[in-house]
């Protein structure tokens, strides 16, 4: 049976005032206290109409289950308690049915659960929107893009544990039907001052723990990092754990989730290594030194760092010295090189490691949005997800600050004027009379910093462009000057005399009158951090590096590229990216969320009045109240008005059988509620005061009450009269039951008593019956007893008498062969006297002949072609005889013997006996390969999921496949490594990721060195000059040595046409990069058994120790 859909409201069982508008009376204090109560049973979510305010719990609440978005889905957005689910589910309905492109702006300030809102916002949606395999792919590829982001762009701070250090905003794309396609991701202002230095108690982004915390040791070991935090400069130590949070775990869901959103392993491992060296980066330090000409220069202390930085990226080490020692300044066709002190050196380090690791993170962006765009060009629907810093007010505010506070002033200005315009859209589609609403309009605001005449941001570029000397006090001057008489702009320096003697500004600042308060900016760093400056030179060489992310990150270090253009300052590059939010956020439909902070310690249940309250202000809440009350504060589509208050009047109850709106005039009518308190709207009733509503409640509670006793009195008096019934019908069944078992009873005695009287009358005469058969049984018993005596007798007289008759035949017969013998030896001694010779001769030799092959058949050997037993000669005339047998038989059991092989065996034997003309006689390990077959894939790579990408990258059928021992050329240590010969190519892999190292074409392959010894040691030389041979032959210790050698001799000889040399001495020749390295085997005493070892005596020389 179906559950019963039940109808509820938002104003049902409502904890304080679930939606802001129908607070009364409307006032900070009353706005505050509703927020903390609805706080304190748990209730996060409130409304301001279509506003969401959302309270960061700081705990798990059992509110976002499946069983939640079940619930949520497909309902009116008051037809529930407030939740993100409801708004979540408004917006995407709207989408998918009206075809409306829509934009859900969340804003808050750090801390307050902004990121977290996002999640459920597309968790929803992702459960919400169509099934299957592409369309699940797509959402998996969208949801997991976070993790990524935020290992990347998220950091700890005194606020947050996972503070978004950047601005996000994700544009999801729907089909027609609502399934997602794919999303764009554009990323705002990443904080990377943070790379280089951290304020005190927060670290970090978060990927520099996770990779030291997670990474395995081979990782690490490629990266060249240690785990210890204390090794690394730009880490914070202080704040380098987090209580709660497990960054090696952390680190294995961010490779999970750069895998599904389409990370290939070589661009994982390049991301990791620009991290890697980024943290390096910190750890150069510089020391000052004087030059002839009096200039001060700045040279590295230790060049191990450094040297190490230039393995990661492929950089020259000399360039990469020399960019941070010098800067080269180009102006037309002069260069001028100078000299950096050692402010200037720490200067540069920190302006690469910012710039590098800023253009990685777009970069995540860019490839991110690769993956998870959408495949076709069909029309799509938009669903846009804004994640933005919030408003910040700290003690000390710089450059960062007053950039994302104009973001927020942007944001403030769209957001009013949005709402307005809804507001005013929805009066006129409903045909109410439209009132102006008074409001504080920020424009001036955002004018005063946006301006490109007289704006603060213009005047800053202004500034850092002018030559001569430009600093933060010249353009603080430049302020004063110029904005000194705006009214939302105040400095002690500036002309305003109101300002001089206010001993709370610092002559360093000014302070500009936001709409959510007054915020001084402290305006050291502003030209700096304007133009974020990065040296040529330093951008030449990261172009120069061998590394393609890096290369790819640095453009305009290409010197045929070189653009002696000055390139755009920060803060004019946010403006530009601020108008182009701007200007697609007007192009849809606004949905917002207001994330509130309750307390600065992280706690649950612990909510601050005063910092709740000052969130307030800076968001504009209570402003948004007041433009959503100007005109009505609550309007309700007619026919659930109807189905809520229809009880409080007696011509609609139970049931209308009229329009709604008729309905709705009459109950109004009914209740006798003033014309000027509601409107009447074409599909909505409009209700001016919330009194009005909670009259209509309290009338509503009343009525509900009233029914309800009604209803009990009713099912009371029907309960009873049941009960009645039933137990009239309960005795009425009794009695009959009884009835019907008292009769039975009687039955059954007297039924009894006649089963006994007839089973005794049955007895008897059974008894009598069973007499008369045993009689007559024991008489046909005698009958046949004496038949049988009077049958045995005659028998046995008729068998004597044919006994006598046989034994007269036999005496006949016996007599007539006796007869007839003597007559034949008489007949055949007249013949015997004249042939007896031959006939004995011939006669003996027939008898010797069949007596050898009757031997010969219960001697033979086995069919064995190696089988070299032979029976004795018995006589000596059989000796040409006794040879062409044995000849024969050997002939036909080695037919038989090869009749048996598969072209598979053959092949094998054929490699065997290759085998055995090259190295028998001459290798000591060859003896113990002979009984060994030949197996050649020992690795089942087909099979083995673990080299599934191995397998797709090798095409050819792979003829040997074997983990072998490859040695290292610096210092004799082995590296496990799997070794696979094809038809055409010798390749090798690493053991562990299946991704190919090396690549050899059979044609560069010239020859195969190995020693004379029991050892699995052999080296493959390489062509010269081949693309191959860059860093030389290959030196490898493997377990089937004569296997492998035997199949690249027999593979090279049939690709090739030609021999390929195998040379069998215990001292040769390996070329190891420019070098020519001699390999010497020697015998020894093992520590370790009998494993051969191999170590590096000198630079020239490799000396392998075998047992």
């Amino acid at each position: 049976m179906a559950k019963m859909e039940v109808k509820t409201s938002l104003l049902d069982n409502m904890i304080g005032v679930g939606d802001m508008v129908l607070l009364e009376p409307l006032s900070e204090e009353s706005f505050i206290s509703n927020l903390k109560q609805r706080f304190d049973h748990s209730e996060i979510y409130t409304y301001i109409g279509s506003v969401v305010i959302s309270i960061n719990p700081y705990r798990s609440l059992p509110i976002y289950s499946p069983d939640k978005v079940e619930e949520y889905r497909n309902r009116n957005f008051y037809e529930l308690r407030p939740h993100i689910f409801a708004l979540s589910d408004e917006a995407y309905r709207s989408l998918r049915d009206q075809d409306k492109d829509q934009c859900i702006l969340i804003t808050g300030e750090s801390g307050a659960g902004k990121t977290e809102a996002s999640k459920l916002v597309m968790s929803y949606v992702a459960a919400v929107c169509g099934k299957g395999a592409e369309v699940n792919q797509v959402k998996e590829q969208l949801l997991q893009s976070n993790p990524v982001l935020e290992a990347f762009g998220n950091a700890k701070t005194v606020r947050n544990d996972n503070s978004s250090r950047f601005g996000k905003y994700m544009d999801i794309e729907f089909d027609f039907k609502g399934d997602p396609l794919g999303g764009v991701i554009s990323n705002y202002l990443l904080e990377k001052s943070r790379v280089v230095k951290q304020p005190r108690g927060e670290r970090n982004f978060h990927i520099f723990y996770q990779i030291l915390s997670g990474g395995s040791e081979d990782l690490l070991e490629k990266l060249k990092l240690e785990r210890d935090f204390n090794q690394y400069n730009y880490l914070s130590l202080g704040s380098a754990i987090v209580s709660g949070v497990d960054d090696a775990a952390n680190f294995r869901t961010v490779r999970n989730a750069m895998q599904i959103v389409g990370f290939m392993e070589h661009e994982t491992q390049s991301v990791f290594e620009v991290v890697a060296a980024v943290l390096k980066l910190g750890n150069i330090e510089f020391k000052p030194e004087s030059r002839v000409n009096g200039l001060d220069e700045s040279k590295i202390k230790d060049k191990n760092e450094l040297k190490e930085i230039c393995e990661l990226t492929g950089i020259d080490q000399s360039v990469l010295e020399r960019a941070f020692s010098f800067r080269t300044v180009e102006a037309k066709q002069e260069k001028v090189s100078t000299t950096l002190n050692v402010a200037q050196a720490y200067y540069a380090r920190d302006a690469l490691a910012k710039n590098l690791y800023s253009r990685l993170f777009s970069w995540l962006v860019s490839r991110i949005n690769e993956s998870i765009k959408a495949q076709t060009k069909v029309r799509k629907k938009v669903m846009g997800v804004l994640d933005i810093y919030g408003f910040e007010i700290f003690e000390e505010n710089s450059f960062e600050q007053f950039i994302i506070n104009y973001c927020n002033e942007k944001l403030q200005q769209i957001f009013i004027e949005l709402t307005l315009k809804e507001e005013q859209e929805e009066y006129i589609r409903e045909g109410i009379e439209w009132t102006h609403i008074e409001y504080f309009n920020n424009a001036i605001i955002c004018d005063l910093i946006e301006n490109n005449q007289n704006g603060i941001l213009a005047m800053l570029d202004e500034e850092c462009l002018r030559p001569g000397v430009v600093t933060d006090d010249t353009f603080l001057e430049k302020l004063n000057q110029i904005c000194a008489t705006h009214q939302h702009f105040e400095s002690r320096m500036s002309k305003c005399a109101r300002f001089l003697n206010d001993t709370s500004l610092p002559h360093s600042c000014f302070r500009i009158q936001h709409y959510a308060g007054k915020v001084m900016y402290q305006v050291e760093g502003f030209v700096d951090k304007n133009n974020d400056l990065l040296y040529r030179d330093l951008s030449q060489a990261m172009w120069k590096a061998n590394h393609s992310l890096i290369k790819a990150l640095f453009p305009e270090g290409n010197p045929a590229k070189i653009n002696l253009k000055r390139p755009p300052t920060a803060g004019s590059q946010f403006k530009s990216s601020v108008a182009t939010l701007m200007k697609n956020l007007q192009t849809k439909n606004p949905n917002y969320i207001r994330c509130i902070k309750p307390n600065d310690k992280k706690a649950a249940h612990i909510f601050n009045e005063a910092l709740v309250c000052h969130q307030v202000r800076y968001l504009g809440l209570l402003e948004n109240v007041r433009v959503r009350r100007a005109g009505y504060a609550f309007r309700q589509l007619y026919e659930p008005c109807l189905e809520r208050y229809k009880m409080l009047c007696k011509q609609t109850w139970p049931h209308w059988k009229g329009p709604a709106r008729a309905g709705v005039e009459v109950l109004f009518g009914e209740l006798e509620i003033p014309e000027e308190e509601f409107s009447l709207g074409r599909s909505k009733i409009f209700i001016r005061n919330p009194r009005t509503l909670f009259t209509l409640e309290d009338l509503r509670k009343q009525r509900l009450e009233d029914l309800a006793t009604l209803i009990q009195k009713i099912y009371r008096g029907w309960k009873c009269r049941t009960h009645f019934l039933l137990m009239k019908k309960g005795q009425i069944v009794i009695a009959a039951w009884y009835r019907r078992y008292a009769q039975q009873k009687k039955y059954q005695q007297t039924k009894s008593s006649a089963i006994i009287v007839q089973s005794y009358i049955r007895g008897w005469k059974a008894r009598k019956l069973l007499c008369e058969l045993k009689h007559q049984k024991r008489c046909e018993e005698a009958v046949t007893t004496i038949a049988a005596y009077w049958h045995g007798a005659q028998a046995r007289r008729e068998l004597k008498r044919l006994k006598e008759e046989a034994r007269r035949k036999h005496a006949v017969a016996v007599i007539w062969a006796y007869w007839l013998g003597l007559k034949v030896r008489r007949e055949y001694r007249k013949f015997f006297r004249a042939n007896a010779g031959k006939k004995i001769y011939e006669f003996i030799l027939q008898k010797l002949m069949q007596k050898y092959f009757l031997e010969m058949k219960n001697k033979m050997p086995s069919l064995s072609p190696v089988d070299k037993n032979w029976p004795a000669r018995p006589y000596l005339f059989l000796d040409s005889t006794h040879k062409e047998l044995k000849r024969i038989f050997h002939l036909w059991r080695c037919k038989k013997y090869r009749d048996q092989f598969t072209d598979q065996k053959k092949l094998i034997y054929e490699e065997k006996l290759e085998a055995s003309e090259l190295f028998k006689d001459k290798k000591a390990l060859y003896p113990a390969s002979v009984g060994q077959p030949f197996q050649g894939a020992y690795l089942e790579i087909s099979k083995n999921p673990k080299y599934k990408k191995l397998k797709d990258a090798v095409e050819e059928k792979i003829i040997i496949a074997e983990i072998v021992k490859k040695i290292n050329r610096a210092n004799g240590k082995c590296s496990a490594r799997i070794f696979l010969l094809t038809k055409n190519n010798l390749l090798v892999a690493d053991q562990k990721s299946g991704q190919i190292k090396s690549e050899v074409p059979l044609g560069d392959v010239i020859k195969v060195s190995m020693s004379s010894q029991n050892d699995g040691f052999f080296a493959v030389h390489l062509k010269e000059g081949s693309g191959a041979a860059g860093k030389g032959d290959f030196l490898f210790s493997s377990d089937h040595l004569i296997e492998m050698a035997t199949k690249l001799y027999r593979t090279t000889l049939s690709q090739t046409k030609q021999k390929l040399d195998i040379e069998i001495s215990d001292e040769f020749l390996v070329q190891f990069r420019q070098d020519k390295v001699c390999v010497k085997f020697v015998r020894g005493n093992q520590k370790n058994g009998n494993i051969p070892t191999c170590k590096r005596k000198t630079n020239r020389l490799l000396e392998v120790a075998v047992p």
